[in-house]
């Protein structure tokens, strides 16, 4: 009697680390560290040790999408997605910081818009991206949410083809993937509008304005956490409910069957 071997899966990286690594630390390290000594003291200040500066905030920020896509290639020998869209996020808000500045502690008119264009860019582009991944071998939507951490996925798609069901198939994935990606495009509209709320009122011309749109720029990411955050949880709650509703109904399988044993 002959038993087969069965090999085992390479542990995931979860998706929610990936995004804390590759994007949200890089962001709030921008938007702590990046306030100027020098502008600090003009001010009548307290220089603390992490005012560092724009351009050192910026460098300790790509630091951290750069060293996790470099040791994660090491180990899987493939591209991290999420690194890169850290490395975008991350030159696109240090590099529009180093632009929006001015040397006499002032920033460029509007600032507002354009920090609002480039909140509003992140979100977009992911769901651009979910988007687009659904017709190439590595759809977004296995790695955030039909991955085979969560889902028995050999053993539904196995169901699938004994059933002849793959148009069908690929249909749910594809409302999955749709109704996934709304809630990005959702953020998107949320990011705009939280950076408008915070920072129109951002006089340009003041001494102080580079220090205000540093604290206005925490406070946007701050609350973005909670006022993009719980839209996108409510969306995956439903992208969750209508995936399994569609692949019950095609496999004939509970939805215990369906998903990994906890």
């Amino acid at each position: 009697m002959t038993t087969e071997k069965t090999t085992p899966k390479p542990a995931q990286d979860h998706p929610l680390a990936n995004i804390l690594i590759n994007v949200l630390i890089p962001v709030l390290a921008l938007s702590y560290l990046s306030k100027d000594p020098a502008i600090q003291e003009m001010l009548g200040k307290d220089v603390k040790f992490w005012h560092i500066g724009p351009m050192k905030a910026l460098i300790v920020a790509l630091a951290f999408p750069i060293s996790y896509g470099i040791w994660f290639f090491a180990k899987t020998k493939k591209m991290n997605f999420f690194s890169g869209l850290g490395l975008f996020s991350v030159l696109l808000t240090g590099g529009l910081t180093l632009f929006l500045w001015n040397e006499d502690g002032t920033v460029k008119e509007h600032a507002a818009v354009l920090f609002g264009f480039k909140e509003a860019s992140i979100p977009f582009v992911l769901g651009i991206a979910i988007v687009a991944s659904h017709w190439s071998k590595t759809p977004l939507l296995r790695t955030f949410l039909y991955s085979d951490s969560l889902f028995d996925v050999n053993k539904i798609e196995g169901k699938i083809a004994e059933l002849n069901q793959q148009d069908a198939y690929q249909k749910v994935l594809l409302n999955a993937t749709l109704l996934f990606a709304m809630s990005f495009f959702v953020s998107t509209l949320m990011n705009f509008g939280l950076s408008m709320y915070f920072l129109g009122d951002l006089d340009y011309a003041a001494a102080n304005a580079r220090e205000v749109y540093n604290s206005k720029v925490a406070k946007v990411t701050g609350w973005g956490f909670v006022v993009i955050g719980v839209p996108i949880m409510v969306f995956l709650f439903f992208t969750l409910k209508n995936l399994l509703s569609g692949l019950k109904r095609l496999t004939g399988l509970k939805e215990e069957e369906l998903m990994m044993p906890r």
